[in-house]
């Protein structure tokens, strides 16, 4: 998820990459704008922290219907299926000062109290939160009304209500969102010409379209997405799946970092037409001397807790404390290799 989550980081790579500045005002004037964080919204006391979300639904950011190649290259059912879930969703910290910004990836699976749903919380998996709101609020609004304007209403609503979730669950201010969709993955794969991953095995699992041998190799748009949605098959399942996610970024991090500019063209253009971003965010200005970024999954508390916040509040806290001075170390692999 990245184009379910290259959004987490797109603007790290426009200024590791050296993107002109006319380019990324470019960028930053086309991209859709969401004022689903209230101005008065409590706020991190020190640096930025974002939520990225990744959506399930295949529709486009007017609720329009891919063409037929993209439905089959997304190898992920009709249109209609999965409906609004946010199964991608990265905590994405950027300090105030010196110092790498931290993505933590919060398990879509985790229960909780969803909140920001009309009619009042409700409990289920974190990833429901956006879907359940946004269907809540479309059933209030006229059916006189454009169906693109109903779209992004209810889109509205449901990161509202993914917002509040998340950060009462990890006990953290959300500043900034970032949304793509499934399909905006895609077109972003597509316009790199693919990526670069490593895998420790062999797997293959037709739920996701997945066959893909063991070590370093070349993945096409549609084997990125499916190397991205993989779960079955994998030892650790979901969490596995995260990984990916994680290793994808650090993979396409590395793409755009050695390529320069270039490599920007056809993303930029990609950016337009299926990222949401926060109203108001400067996003150069945030990540300006931002060096690298440190990854961390958090938990996924059994479902027979009652209660997943204080696991992953402590999670939250042991990932963000401030780390301290250290000696040189060898440097990590920009392609990991990953189950």
């Amino acid at each position: 998820m990245v184009r379910t989550t290259w959004i987490a980081l797109s603007a790290v790579v426009l200024v590791a990459a050296g993107v002109a500045w006319t380019t990324y005002r470019e960028v930053d004037a086309g991209i859709r704008r969401s004022t689903a964080i209230p101005t008065d919204a409590p706020r991190s006391s020190s640096g930025t922290t974002v939520l990225v979300m990744g959506l399930t639904t295949r529709r486009d950011l007017d609720g329009g219907t891919p063409p037929d190649d993209v439905l089959d290259a997304l190898h992920a059912g009709d249109v209609d299926r999965g409906g609004y879930n946010a199964n991608a969703l990265i905590v994405l910290h950027l300090p105030a000062g010196a110092g790498g910004a931290k993505a933590l990836s919060l398990p879509r699976d985790n229960n909780a109290p969803l909140l920001g749903i009309p009619g009042g919380p409700q409990r289920g998996k974190v990833k429901e939160a956006y879907g359940r709101a946004k269907a809540a609020v479309e059933r209030t609004l006229p059916t006189t009304l454009d169906p693109a304007e109903q779209e992004w209403l209810g889109r509205e609503a449901g990161r509202r209500a993914q917002v509040e979730t998340v950060q009462a669950l990890l006990g953290v201010p959300i500043d900034h969102l970032a949304e793509v969709s499934m399909v905006g993955f895609h077109h972003l794969t597509e316009a790199l010409g693919g990526i670069d991953v490593c895998l420790n095995r062999a797997t293959a699992d037709p739920h996701s379209g997945a066959d893909f041998p063991a070590g370093p190799q070349h993945l096409t748009p549609a084997q990125s997405l499916a190397f991205v949605r993989q779960r079955h098959g994998l030892p650790n399942g979901d969490l596995d799946r995260t990984r990916r996610q994680q290793a994808f970024l650090s993979a396409l991090l590395h793409r755009l970092r050695s390529e320069g500019p270039a490599a920007l063209g056809p993303v930029a253009e990609v950016a337009k037409h299926n990222v949401v971003l926060s109203e108001g965010w400067d996003v150069l200005a945030a990540v300006q001397g931002v060096p690298g970024v440190t990854f961390t999954t958090l938990p996924l508390v059994p479902e027979d807790e009652p209660d997943a916040g204080p696991a992953l509040r402590a999670a939250v806290t042991a990932a963000l404390r401030p780390s301290g001075p250290s000696g040189p170390g060898a440097a990590p692999s920009p392609i990991p290799c990953v189950d």
